[in-house]
């Protein structure tokens, strides 16, 4: 793997003599404050603007300037017209464009396709700020506004978005959003170094085009480079999946064209499965598309930030805040997260319906102990409504800080997608001991009463280490604990690459143990996904069944939402599994539930106990031949009865997404309201 030049070691740019911006400019009369006459770098989110590092913009732009650019904020400009992106003026270097914290149609719109009139990035909540596919349209507004702009995407609607992919709402494989966009270039996953090192060589004069060499970035190009060697996906594919490149060989991989994938679902899935076991950074090759008469250039993924790169990334003077602008309004996803701190990043999971590890990558980079104590101790002094809760220390997943491969050339060659599943690898240190010291050491700063893990905890990897479950019981849960198995059977788990219920239960045994011990009363909150590629009626049935034999009521459910370049949405579109070899005629088939019917009997399965589904669940049950599920009894799943004014099917649509959805469950007489956590 490369050695990258630490993210803050570059030469600052000569306008570092503006020093630090209270707030990253939104407007020409604060950039007249600062005594700019110009931004070098403009920012355009589909977000509010948070200065705050959980929200990518702040991160970005607080790096940038860090470097001695100065950077402007355009926050949910309106679209209509060209107008809005002329506030600030022409930037020196480029427009940096991103949705926001969430793709903007998955913000838009529930996995029933229905609108969503709520937006928690939005002052107010309010829904409809932010356009459908919001890169693409600030884009085009941008290049009317300043018809010679250079235009940079990121953020992770760009992230997940960089090649040819399935968008769910149009139903149809759309071209990579840099080629829609009509843009220059594009950062994917968190981006620190990529755009660092774009800056500063577009700052030294360098073309977006001249950028091929960058790690974690996408350009088009007329024709791939002389001195590169073509390897084909159809012969990686029958060829040991690839070996790694030989040091000084120039490989590029040759995925299926976007002429090629949206007109084949089954090439589609086979460039899925190319393209995920291209993702480790140690052994990841270039990758190249053909769209049109255009090749999509992807460079390998960048290499994770190291310690202190996180450490200086989270320490920068953000003003931990909503933009004056926006004076009293709330803002949902701010209140959410303003007592809580990240301490990790990226997850080793690789859920095949999860965009995590697609987006921050599967190796973990960690922030130090000290960093996360001091950002504790900041939220303590200067968070305004702070009563001394923590609301939140974690990150993607919550127990995974500090763990990694024991063996750091085994972890550079390794193309598995997954460090847990099937089973944890035995090359996976599980060791809990740095995580347990944090909590610890969090907790017993003065001012600070309670220290909470509201972060989902993956159960697996906690069950190797009863004594961090203990401590997680002990102190840091407050009545209940979200987990997520998110099914209890074995063919949807194999699709989702999550493990069997069994480890379930024995986490459930250590966590009842623990909390028992500490003589508490403690409820586990399970999260399911209904109609996932691979689900039967029947495993929804079994499903079912466990939750009314376990006491689990849902109130609200989660609907598979295929997210752009998921695995799980390869088998929604084609059929296939990707996570095994693709050949022609020979691929293993997935079966995806499509229809609306099915998606809603699938939903009705885990809301059981709402008398709206009874119909639809009758009707179901005896066409499987399972009408004796039908009566009173405890061994049957719903009564023959239905009370007056009930029998809608179906019920209402849930708010989808896998780091941003709530659930209200009403366990053992229990009822209590989890709120989702934002990244």
């Amino acid at each position: 793997m490369d050695t990258p030049k630490p993210i803050f070691s570059y030469k600052k740019f000569w306008a570092q003599r503006f020093g630090t911006a209270p707030f990253l400019p939104m407007s020409r009369a604060e950039m007249d404050q600062l005594g700019w006459d110009s931004c070098d770098v403009i920012l355009v989110t589909g977000d509010a603007y948070v200065d705050h590092p959980s929200f990518g913009m702040a991160i970005i732009g607080r790096l940038l300037e860090a470097q001695g650019f100065r950077v402007g904020i355009l926050s949910q400009p309106d679209w209509q017209s060209a107008e809005p992106f002329k506030a600030l003026g022409k930037p020196n270097l480029y427009f940096g464009i991103t949705g926001g914290n969430m793709d903007s149609m998955v913000n838009r719109y529930t996995s029933d396709r229905r609108l969503r009139h709520n937006d928690s990035y939005t002052p107010g909540g309010e829904g409809g700020k932010r356009p459908d596919r919001a890169v693409i349209v600030y884009a085009q507004r941008c290049r009317e506004a300043f018809k010679d702009c250079t235009v940079v995407l990121g953020g992770i609607e760009s992230s997940l978005r960089r090649i040819a992919h399935y968008d769910y709402w149009s139903d149809k494989v759309r071209r990579s959003i840099l080629v829609d966009a009509k843009a220059d270039i594009l950062l994917y996953g968190n981006a620190e170094r990529a755009v660092v090192e774009v800056t500063h060589r577009l700052a030294r004069g360098a073309k977006p085009s001249e950028l091929e060499d960058v790690r974690g970035i996408a350009l088009t190009k007329p024709a791939v480079p002389e001195g590169w060697t073509e390897a084909h996906a159809d012969d990686i594919e029958s060829s040991d999946e690839g070996a790694a490149q030989r040091p000084g060989e120039k490989i590029v991989v040759r995925m299926p064209s976007y002429e090629q994938v949206s007109t084949d679902p089954e090439t589609y899935a086979r460039a899925s499965r190319v393209l995920h076991r291209e993702s480790n950074p140690g052994n990841a090759r270039h990758l190249v598309q053909k769209h049109g008469d255009r090749e999509l250039w992807v460079t390998p993924p960048p290499i994770p930030l190291t310690t202190p790169e996180m450490d200086g990334v989270y320490d920068l003077p953000y003003a931990r805040g909503p933009h004056p602008s926006y004076a009293d309004a709330k803002i949902p996803a701010w209140d959410m997260i303003k007592f809580s701190v990240t301490i990790m990043r990226g997850c080793f999971g690789g859920c095949s319906f999860c965009s995590i590890t697609e987006h921050e990558g599967r190796i973990i980079q960690n922030r130090s102990e000290e960093s996360v104590l001091q950002e504790i101790e900041r939220i303590r002094d200067k968070t305004e409504g702070f009563t001394g809760i923590i609301s939140d220390i974690g990150g993607p997943t919550a127990n995974m800080y500090r763990i990694a491969c024991k063996d750091k050339e085994t972890e550079s060659l390794c193309r598995k997608p997954s460090c847990v599943y099937p089973g944890i690898c035995p090359n996976l240190n599980t060791n809990h001991d740095s995580l347990i010291q944090l909590y610890r050491k969090a907790r017993a700063l003065p001012g600070v009463k309670k220290v909470m893990v509201a972060s989902g905890v993956r159960y697996d990897l906690a069950v190797k280490s009863p004594a961090y479950i203990k401590e997680l019981v002990t102190h840091h849960v407050g009545g209940y604990l979200k987990i997520a198995p998110e099914h209890t059977e074995s063919g949807p788990l194999s699709k989702m690459m999550k493990p069997g219920i069994g480890a379930y239960d024995r986490f459930k045994q250590l966590f009842d143990q623990a909390a028992k011990e500490a003589g508490k009363e403690y409820f586990l909150i399970p999260y399911f996904i209904a109609a996932h590629p691979g689900t039967t009626d029947e495993d929804m049935m079994n499903l079912a069944l466990w939750l009314k034999k376990n006491k689990y009521r849902a109130d609200q459910v989660q609907t598979f939402l295929p997210s752009p370049m998921a695995i799980s949405t390869a088998m929604y579109h084609s059929g296939a599994n990707p996570l095994r070899p693709v050949r022609r005629g020979a691929s293993e088939k997935v079966e995806a539930i499509k229809g609306l019917r099915q998606r809603r009997l699938h939903k009705a399965f885990l809301r059981y106990h709402d008398a709206e589904n009874w119909p639809l669940l009758r009707d179901a049950l005896k066409a499987m031949g399972r009408a004796d599920l039908i009566g009173p009894g405890k061994h049957q799943l719903i009564p023959k009865w239905q009370p007056a004014g009930t029998g809608n099917s179906g019920g209402e649509g849930a708010r989808t997404g896998r780091k941003h959805r709530s659930q209200t469950f009403l366990t053992k007489g229990i009822k209590e309201k989890l709120s989702p956590k934002v990244d």
